[in-house]
């Protein structure tokens, strides 16, 4: 992810981490594997947005990862309140084009990329 500019990356090993750390810190974005011990990506995304409307917090941008590929697939992950999706392998390509339609302008790849 570094060399997509982001500096500050937190990775855990399952969905109960993923919500415990969104309760804990403020993050831009949330890259969520679907397929997790304890806690799958599907219910962690629901967790996440059912605290966020409970709290009156700002709603954070979720990309589901995942090796399901099939239109359905995707269709599955913007259905739980996803906001983008990237199947794996992942393409640093489609990787780098969600996380510009997710991320507030000011905090897009592009902003913090140094010129070529």
């Amino acid at each position: 992810m570094k060399k997509f500019g982001f500096v500050n990356i937190k990775t855990v090993i399952n969905g109960v981490k993923a919500v415990k750390a969104l309760e804990e810190e403020s993050f831009d974005l949330v890259l969520m594997d679907i397929q997790m011990p304890e806690m799958d990506g599907f219910e962690a995304t629901h967790q996440i947005r059912k605290t966020e409307i409970e709290s009156d917090r700002k709603r954070i941008p979720i990309i589901a990862m995942t090796a399901h590929a099939m239109r359905k697939d995707r269709d599955k992950c913007l259905s739980a309140g996803m906001d983008d999706y990237v199947s794996k392998p992942i393409d640093p390509k489609a990787l780098s084009e969600a996380l510009e339609r997710c991320l507030p302008k000011e905090k897009s790849i592009a902003a913090h990329l140094e010129p070529e």
